[in-house]
């Protein structure tokens, strides 16, 4: 197609073409397309008017949705790189409209997600003045982002721009700002050309893989008695599942997962025991101090994997395989650190070892799983309390859905309720926020999720806390029809806070009780078909009215006011110090 030339063309005659101006908005356009983005999140304003004007002639390269806030924007960008695997992009005009992205461009930061935004800004001549709607978003977005970059002359976007995308995706994946000024966005430029960056010098995304640090590895793991795999989202990042499960099965290692991590492996496969964290599984906590060799591949140590660092397994051999540096021994010492990408330190791995059985080993956790079933599980799926609970209600989702939807979450409660109870099937199923754990996520994620995969089913599962911080983007569902299935879970309350200030706080329920609007009509009136549902004689049909009706759908189901999330880690315990109960009585 035209707009995508990079070099003119020469005559019959071999009379050169005359040169075709275009503006630097146009070129950022171009640059895109050449990246290969068909879907961007965005909110137009002044300092980028130039940009959007350039847009309206390229709908039939971009599909550009309008949401509804800007934090909406990156949400939908992130949401939408998760599950398809390339860069989300957004954007956003200057002033508040680049400082609307701040909070989504720390998720993805901390979460690796790789985003391009670009923000528009006042003309060169009036930086520094003060001038309307002038921030310094370079300054501003520096801790939030892998890098950023400012540009003011429109012969600098294709450069910068390829540079962005390749930083964005390579490596640990992250998060990139382009600012460009509105002087550039209309200057004209001669002889457009755009070429994909490969290489950015001091730049070293892939690192050289030490085969003597697998050698060691292997060592290790070929007289362990009791192996153990933790994975996190490094798995995913480097599409290393296969690889990973070829190791598991012919060392015969249990593997656990963090909360990123989920969907890597398929819950049902023999070879996993559940996840790790603060509300995490009852076995892999605990066993992760019973454990002899620890190979954790692809995570970062967060202190809701480990609790108390002071107490985290230190009976263990530690072996860390890890793209970024920069986490390696950083929290937890590793005896043999393997900076690597997954993949290929996995491949590289597999024919060191040897195969071996840890049926005792596996009997330890088979265990706990009895023990988490009885204390726990049979309470949460088949409660004999007459209110709902957020944990039945996933697991009824879980048994209409077979595991095959895409389940973005938001932060709470149910969002440690929706991780230990839906069986994720498939890789980059599970959409959450993890280390910044943004309440508001969810909403516009799923937007992004659902564009990225319009085949699948994508269900937000939401507290009423969250729902309202990003309501507004029912008018971006309702303005392009998007199929997503909503399920807010409604306790009138911000429940994760209360839960702890329930159990550590002695119930001093400081501003947690929520009065909230009427979730039916609000998405009524946005033109989203909803239901409510009290009753657990209903909830069934409900899910299934969710599921099938086409579009997108609204669900409300109240549930148990102060139900609490366990099992738990309390702050500055041990992993293996995790509980089951409240105070040692069995939670009602």
């Amino acid at each position: 197609m035209d707009a995508l030339l990079t070099k003119n063309k020469k005559s019959i005659t071999s009379t050169a073409e005359p040169k075709k101006q275009i503006s630097g908005s146009e070129a950022l356009l171009r640059c895109l397309v050449a990246e290969g983005v068909d879907t961007m999140f965005g909110y137009p304003g002044g300092a980028i008017m130039p940009v959007y004007d350039a847009l309206y002639s390229y709908s039939d390269h971009l599909n550009h949705i309008l949401v509804r806030h800007e934090q909406g924007a990156i949400h939908a960008a992130q949401g939408y790189a998760r599950v398809s695997g390339k860069v989300g992009v957004a954007m956003a005009t200057s002033g508040p409209g680049a400082a609307n992205l701040v909070t989504g461009l720390a998720d993805a930061l901390i979460d690796s997600t790789p985003v391009v935004c670009i923000t528009g800004q006042v003309a060169e001549h009036l930086l520094g003045t003060d001038a309307f709607q002038e921030m310094d978003v370079i300054n501003t977005t520096l801790p939030v982002t892998k890098w950023n970059v400012q540009i003011s002359k429109a012969g600098d976007i294709a450069e910068q721009v390829a540079k962005a995308f390749y930083i964005a995706r390579s490596g640990r994946p992250g998060p990139v700002v382009i600012d460009i000024t509105k002087n550039a966005q209309f200057e004209m430029i001669d002889d457009f050309e755009y070429e994909v960056c490969k290489s950015v010098r001091t730049y070293s995304p892939q690192p050289i893989l030490d085969h003597t640090k697998l050698e060691e590895a292997a060592d290790l793991i070929n007289v362990a008695k009791r192996p153990y795999i933790l994975c996190g989202q490094g798995v995913l990042l480097s599409h290393a599942q296969d690889e990973l499960l070829a190791v598991a099965e012919k060392a015969n290692i249990p593997i656990a997962s963090t909360l990123l991590g989920l969907s890597a492996v398929p819950v049902n496969h023999p070879l996993y025991v559940g996840y790790l964290g603060m509300h995490g599984n009852y076995g892999p906590n605990i066993l992760t101090n019973e454990c002899d060799v620890l190979i954790a591949v692809g995570m970062r140590f967060d202190d809701r994997v480990t609790g108390n660092v002071n107490k985290y397994a230190k009976q263990a051999k530690i072996i860390h395989i890890e793209l970024d540096k920069a986490e390696i021994n950083k929290i937890i010492p590793a005896d043999v650190a393997v900076h690597a990408d997954a993949k290929e330190a996995l491949t590289a791995l597999l024919p060191l070892i040897t195969k071996s059985n840890h049926h005792d080993w596996f009997q330890k956790f088979r265990e706990a799983e009895r023990k988490e079933y009885e204390k726990v599980i049979q309470f949460d799926i088949y409660p004999v309390t007459e209110s709902i609970k957020m944990s039945e209600v996933v697991f009824e989702l879980a048994e209409q859905t077979k595991g095959e939807a895409i389940l973005v979450t938001d932060v709470g409660q149910h969002q440690m309720v929706a991780s230990r109870y839906y069986p994720f099937k498939h890789p980059r199923t599970n959409v959450t926020s993890g280390g910044a754990g943004t309440m508001g996520f969810a909403l516009p994620a799923a937007i992004g999720a659902a564009l990225a995969q319009p085949e699948k089913q994508v269900v937000a599962i939401i507290g009423d806390g969250g729902f309202q911080m990003t309501v507004q983007e029912l008018g971006t569902i309702m303005q392009y029809n998007i199929p997503v299935k909503i399920i807010i879970l409604n306790n009138n309350f911000l429940g994760m806070v209360r839960q702890w200030q329930q159990l550590f706080f002695e119930s001093r329920y400081s501003f947690t009780e929520m009065q909230n609007p009427d979730f039916i009509k609000l998405s009524e009136a946005y033109k989203i078909p909803a239901l409510k549902v009290e009753q657990r004689s209903r909830l069934n049909a409900a899910i299934h009215n969710l599921l099938n009706i086409p579009g997108p759908f609204l669900l409300e189901v109240v549930v148990e006011k102060e139900q609490n999330v366990f099992p738990m880690v309390p702050t500055g315990a041990g992993v293996a110090e995790i509980l089951l109960e409240a105070h040692g009585t069995r939670q009602k």
